[in-house]
């Protein structure tokens, strides 16, 4: 037995066959002991466990190989960097390392689970927004989420209060053999570039993440330099857009329909928070949601085959695009990308035309860098916070009733000059998370929506429409109606597919008759209202926010030939490429058939119907996807070189 013992260096190797599982638990004990001492096997595992709930929520996978061969790797570089430069405060690396990796793990999946794309570096631009959306973030929080963090609560309930701190202490500030070290060290450094080297090219962000890794990624997109060829400005043509976007030669102004229909009227377009197409015309056990856009869909000119273009600024990206014509900027809102630049824009348009423009928002003009692009996209005035007051706030700001009210009386005023006006009116009281105030609930849903992200969502837009009715009825009682064009659009999706859980997703299905999906998502309504010009009329042609200046350019009677533009007259339009951003992959689109998201490229790409009934086609060709990355190209070179504003700025109100 004794020379058992020695080969087999187990002390307590007889007990293990005398007591059974009391030797078991004895061996279990002392590799417990051995994980507390050996802070690179800890917190190795420790990591790997998170690595794995953020593979579960963000790419869905389920257990797998793939956070062993992708994260672990990146965790051993940098706990074999402690092992050898770190000597009495080791322990504290460790600890400040598990903290930095858990935070990336935890922002990579509630970014996500707001914006669908993975989080990077860019993000920090965004911390100063943190505390304004904080509901719509904790919203988005399952209670499991923050497990993550349940190793460092303990560890520093430990460090404080435990006894064997200093013992704990004694055995981490043990180095490793560096030897061992350094093979594990050169290992590792092999497997982070066998991982991120043939994945570079990738287009799809989320499918690049997960092949490199979320903390190879992160790296990736920090030491990797941006990559912008600007095309010449010479190049940049309205011809050439036209080309690339399948445009035919263009008709002479007089010859398209509607050309001039709404000449010298008033142009007031209002944007939906958050509204999406599937609310027109949705009924709920008899009760119908949208009635007041319902029946502006129903008695004008409605296109339901219409789709948000914004991203990481949202409502300030649906400001920015309808107003200029031109896409958002690769990373970042374009607020704060592009207000320093002289933008050519609906606004300065309509002042060459002898219109008077104004904007109308009630959050804090600050917020997004909303002052600095009001000034760039040239509005005369601007109505923020200060002007509406606080007497009746929901989120951001006051509620549409006070947006309303308080708005009506400018336009009255406006109205009584001897010009016409512009007006944007921005809503925001039905915004993310959709918990409006118990007050302003004007439905009762049936159970099966209640205490649902999908029955707020519809609550508060029902309510979102209560207040528009209320709206157009002073319109029309200030006889500002009739003189008016309205156009009336949703500034972007309210219920993301990578928010909603199952109960949410079987609701949706409910609603929709089919599996939700990328292309009801993105899908908003747009409506154009005129009195004595527009009519019941459904147009069926696909559109994008992009589109809206040239459309409202069109029935104006204002030409565009020297305002270089994205959009197409969607009235009279035929064909349509509309590339997308941030809400879903770079090199994604939206073509006449079908929404294209691309995995490394087109070729593994994915095609989503249109129609949304599931199954697959070919409606998205290969030259569709490489003229819509030459057009998002074509936006980022002509706006990056047009000339630097002057720093006069629009009044407040």
């Amino acid at each position: 037995m004794e020379i058992y013992r020695k080969l087999d260096g187990c002390r307590r190797r007889p007990a293990c066959f005398r007591c059974g599982k009391k030797g078991i638990l004895l061996h279990f004990r002392e590799a417990l002991r051995s994980l507390q001492t050996r802070p690179f096997i800890f917190f190795s595992l420790i990591l790997l466990v998170k690595s794995y709930l953020a593979y579960l929520v963000i790419f869905d996978s389920g257990l797998s190989l793939t956070p062993l061969l992708t994260e672990i790797p990146f965790i051993w570089l940098l706990f074999c960097l402690i092992e050898w430069f770190a000597t009495k405060r080791k322990l504290v690396y460790y600890l400040v390392a598990n903290l930095l990796l858990t935070g990336i793990f935890f922002a990579a999946i509630m970014y996500y689970k707001y914006y669908g794309v993975i989080v990077t570096y860019h993000a920090l631009d965004q911390v100063n927004q943190v505390t304004a959306v904080k509901n719509s973030v904790f919203s988005l929080m399952d209670p499991y989420y923050l497990l993550i963090f349940t190793d460092i609560l303990v560890i520093g309930y430990l460090l404080v209060r435990s006894k064997k701190l200093t013992t704990w202490k004694r055995f981490a500030t043990r180095r490793e053999h560096r030897g061992v070290v350094m093979a594990l060290f050169v290992v590792s450094l092999v497997l982070c570039f066998v991982n991120v080297l043939p994945n570079r090219a990738s287009m799809n962000e989320i499918k690049k993440a997960e092949d490199m890794g979320i903390l190879n990624y992160e790296a990736y997109t920090i030491l990797s330099k941006d990559k912008f060829d600007p095309i010449p400005r010479e190049s940049i043509t309205q011809q050439a857009i036209d080309t690339e976007k399948g445009h035919a030669a263009p008709q002479e102004p007089s010859d398209l329909n509607y050309y001039a229909a709404a000449q010298g009227k008033n142009l007031i377009i209002i944007q939906m928070e958050s509204f999406q197409n599937f609310l027109i015309g949705l009924e709920i056990d008899g009760q119908e949601i949208t009635p007041n856009m319902n029946e502006l869909m129903q008695k004008n000119f409605y296109f339901p085959n219409f789709y948000q273009q914004v991203g990481q600024g949202n409502t300030s990206d649906a400001e920015f695009v309808v107003n200029t014509s031109f896409y958002i900027p690769p990373r970042g809102a374009a607020s704060g990308v592009y207000a320093g630049k002289a933008l050519p824009s609906l606004p300065k348009l309509l002042k060459g035309h002898g219109y008077d423009t104004a904007t109308f928002h009630t959050n804090v003009v600050e917020f997004w860098n909303r002052g600095e692009m009001y000034q760039a996209l040239g509005f005369d005035r601007y109505y923020d916070a200060e002007f509406f007051g606080t007497e009746d706030t929901v989120f951001f700001g006051a509620s549409d009733e006070v947006l309303y009210d308080k708005t009506i009386d400018e336009l009255e005023r406006m109205n009584a000059q001897d010009r016409p006006f512009y007006s944007q009116v921005i809503s925001m009281t039905a915004h993310h998370p959709f918990t409006i105030p118990a007050k302003k609930q004007r439905i009762e849903l049936p159970d099966r929506y209640k205490d649902t992200f999908v029955g707020d969502y519809i609550v508060s837009q029902n309510y979102a429409d209560d207040a528009l009715g209320d709206f157009i009825d002073d319109l029309k009682a200030k006889g500002i109606w009739d003189d008016s064009l309205v156009v009336i659009y949703g500034d972007h999706l309210g219920l993301p597919i990578y928010s909603l859980d199952r109960k949410d997703k079987a609701l949706m299905e409910e609603i929709y008759g089919h599996e939700y999906g990328y292309t009801d998502m993105i899908n908003i309504p747009l409506g154009v209202i005129s009195e004595g010009m527009t009519y019941p009329a459904i147009f069926e042609q696909i559109g994008g926010q992009v589109d809206v200046l040239p459309t409202v350019a069109n029935l104006l009677g204002i030409s565009l030939e020297h305002h270089l533009h994205f959009g197409q007259d969607i009235i009279n339009e035929t064909y349509n490429l509309l590339p997308q951003r941030y809400y879903l992959p770079s090199g994604s689109f939206v073509s006449e058939e079908s929404l294209f998201m691309p995995g490394s490229g087109y070729e593994d790409g994915t095609q989503y119907p249109l129609s949304g009934d599931g199954g697959m086609n070919q409606g998205a060709s290969e030259d569709e996807y490489e003229r819509a990355l030459r057009l998002l190209h074509l936006s980022d070179s002509y706006v990056s070189q047009l000339r630097d504003r002057s720093p006069a700025k629009p009044a407040a109100e």
